[in-house]
């Protein structure tokens, strides 16, 4: 497999503390939604074996990224079924971000150039990226098509100790890369939502904006896949917190009975 061009995604900056774990937990990357506005993850509700995440219209979001093992891994970065790099309708072959050992990163917009991004925000579907480039059909979903890193060959000559391919020093703690490769193949798309409640319990579904630009620079790299499928895919799906509760995502408590002390007549008692 030839080797590819990459983005290398700068460390994410220290949070607040919080209590919440990692949204969606694979075994080579974490996925967490952070409110910008707050520094903290969204709570997690977990719904017939998917993540859910309750968004806020107009509340800008970053999608924090965790590698959990000790060598680089390729993240290609799915919003809607939008491409966050390159915009394209995502498949798992295309760009992403290129993570160090156990290295950590905050995607907050759409990919606009080697310096700038345009910020996520949550907001009603026909105002989200995805539908405004009339590509509405996978709103409300994020996902994470996750590679490993082909190992270099080691090379053995007479007489001479073994030979290791030249250390990436980019790749080490403290740093963490973004990165543009191109392959193909659709990470899974979510089940109809309109198929879980009725439209007319429901409000307008939530999708992701197309932000203001801010500053966010990043370098290339090359990053060569061990395989052409992803060793794992990490999904997590979103709506606002009325719609969840709409579909069952969230169960809100019931109300305490309150006790009668006059009610209307004695009734016989059992047996």
């Amino acid at each position: 497999m030839p080797t590819r061009r990459a983005l290398i995604a700068l460390a994410a900056a220290s949070l607040a503390p919080f209590a919440a774990p990692a949204l969606a937990v694979g075994a080579l990357v974490e996925v967490d939604v952070i409110d910008r506005s707050r520094h903290m993850p969204l709570e997690t509700f977990r719904h017939r074996g998917d993540a859910w995440i309750a968004g806020r219209p107009g509340s800008r979001y970053a999608v924090r990224l965790t590698n959990r093992s000790g060598a680089r891994v390729l993240v290609v970065l799915s919003i809607d079924g939008v491409n966050a790099v390159s915009g394209e309708t995502a498949a798992t072959g295309q760009t992403g971000y290129v993570l160090g050992p156990w290295q950590t990163t905050e995607i907050a917009g759409w990919r606009k150039s080697l310096t700038e991004a345009a910020a996520f925000y949550f907001t009603a579907l026909p105002d989200s990226y995805a539908a405004r480039t009339d590509r509405p059909d996978n709103v409300g979903v994020i996902g994470a098509a996750v590679f490993r890193e082909k190992m270099r060959e080691v090379v053995r000559l007479p007489s001479a100790p073994v030979l290791r391919g030249e250390p990436d020093h980019e790749a080490r703690p403290g740093r963490l890369r973004e990165s543009g490769s191109s392959m193909r193949a659709a990470p899974p798309a979510p089940e109809s939502q309109s198929a879980a409640a009725s439209s007319d319990e429901r409000a307008e579904r939530l999708g992701t904006g197309h932000g203001e630009r801010e500053y966010a620079p990043t370098t290339q790299t090359t990053f060569d896949r061990a395989g052409e499928r992803p060793n794992e895919v990490v999904r997590l799906r979103y709506d606002s917190r009325e719609n969840l509760v709409a579909l069952g995502v969230i169960r809100t408590p019931r109300a305490p009975q309150r006790p009668d002390p006059f009610p209307a007549f004695a009734p016989d008692p059992k047996g």
